[in-house]
């Protein structure tokens, strides 16, 4: 499954956010899957996108970053998969 993780820095500091990831590494456990992330340029939120099969894998990963942040989980479907799941119950094309 993917999940649009939003997470929020807390007081917005950048330095800390990526002073660990720099010491500590991201974090993941064998299992959960970081696709690729985004940062406003306040430091205010992270975007990120992960794929996983087992939430308990997404919890270990955020208490690596306990103190760091606030999340926000979204469960999400690719735009493809959204097409293909809403197409087969379209009316016929006029």
């Amino acid at each position: 499954m993917l999940f649009m993780i939003i997470e929020r820095f807390t007081n917005q500091d950048g330095k800390a956010v990526y002073a660990h990831l720099r010491d500590k590494g991201r974090g993941l456990p064998d299992g959960l899957k970081y696709i690729d992330s985004w940062v406003e340029p306040n430091y205010d939120r992270c975007f990120q996108l992960m794929e996983c099969d087992d939430l308990r894998l997404l919890q270990q990963w955020m208490l690596h970053w306990h103190g760091l942040a606030t999340f926000e989980v979204v469960p999400v479907v690719t735009g493809k998969d959204a097409r293909e799941a809403v197409s087969a119950r379209l009316p016929p094309p006029p």
